[in-house]
């Protein structure tokens, strides 16, 4: 089912009350009898993750799995999988100006991300009461995995050439793989770009905003809505974020997210800010209750909040955790 997600972002707007919103994928591997290693590597089972948590938690929308390693290994990059944990990368793929220009984009369905454009096909084939989003990792973040994430942030000074030739690349190929995500039926983009919340102000219009307004203008429309997820501390760029062509921000929890709401226009919609590990994960029932009831009482009355975690939920998070963070959304109404 398509949604007009104009439509969609209207409404969460003038509604009070909406309903939550967290990045909620991973944790149903526990519903599904599944680990991690075999969900990443399998949309049928990407699929029917999502659909468990549908069924069980009545969210505003289905979010596909958070893993920022598949476009790094569609370029080639090496990583780490874990039957318990979300798959890591380790070293850089680039190591020179020549290395760089070698680099080759990849076709779209290289690695796993053939998999994951299955995954959303049969999720949105299934879920058809909420809209079905899609995830993929930001350019700079990206860059940042093929470079590595220290040796960028020097060579943005010292070799900015360089390091434009790789975010290049990296946008001709995330723009190609949202477009596919979006063909697959994906009624919204969510974009991590986590590692730009390390850069300056000028850095960040130079090195993410512009790569990021590539791919946004290339999906979306009123099919599909592109939301910005960075869940770094970004209060320092807030007008840089607030002057991105961007319509709904998710932020994570290292920031102060009445603060983020009171910087930015009435107009954008904001997610967040539960904390996945400290609360959601590592929490009790109380305290995920009293965290996210303390989050709604501060943020509630802004038109603009959508109640959210600060990023992914790690996929061992209990489900009682989870049961009583949407408790505490439905005891508020």
């Amino acid at each position: 089912m398509r949604y007009n997600m104009n439509k969609w972002l209207g409404d969460q707007l003038e509604r009070g009350m909406k309903k939550p919103l967290p990045i909620l994928s991973f944790p149903g591997t526990q519903l599904i009898g599944k680990n991690v290693e075999e969900l990443v590597k399998n949309g049928e089972l990407q699929a029917a993750c999502m659909k468990a948590i549908a069924e069980k938690f009545d969210a505003g929308a289905a979010f596909s799995l958070m893993d920022l390693s598949v476009e790094a290994e569609a370029f080639g990059a090496d990583v780490i999988y874990s039957p318990d944990e979300i798959p890591t990368m380790y070293g850089a793929m680039i190591r020179g100006e020549e290395e760089a220009e070698a680099l080759l984009i990849p076709e779209v369905g290289a690695g796993r991300t053939g998999e994951c454009i299955r995954g959303i096909r049969k999720a949105c084939e299934r879920i058809t009461d909420r809209p079905v989003f899609a995830g993929i990792i930001g350019p700079y973040s990206l860059a940042g995995r093929l470079l590595d994430m220290t040796e960028i942030m020097i060579l943005c000074r010292t070799d900015p050439e360089m390091v434009n030739t790789v975010l290049e690349k990296a946008t001709v190929f995330l723009t190609a793989y949202a477009k596919a995500l979006k063909e697959a039926g994906a009624d919204g983009i969510v974009m991590a770009e986590p590692a730009a919340g390390l850069l300056s102000p000028d850095l960040m219009t130079q090195f993410s905003s512009p790569y990021v307004e590539q791919v946004r203008a290339a999906v979306e429309d009123e099919s599909c809505l592109f939301i910005y997820h960075n869940c770094g501390t970004v209060l320092p760029l807030h007008r840089e974020l607030a002057d991105m062509n961007v319509r709904a921000y998710s932020f994570g929890n290292a920031v102060d997210l009445e603060e983020m709401l009171k910087r930015f226009p009435s107009d954008r919609l904001i997610f967040g800010n539960i904390d996945p590990v400290g609360v959601l994960r590592k929490g009790n029932p109380q305290n995920v209750f009293e965290a996210t009831k303390a989050l709604l009482e501060r943020c509630g009355a802004y038109p603009n909040f959508v109640l959210s975690s600060g990023c992914d939920i790690p996929p061992q998070t209990p489900m009682e955790n989870l049961e009583a963070f949407f408790r505490a959304a439905e005891d508020h109404k």
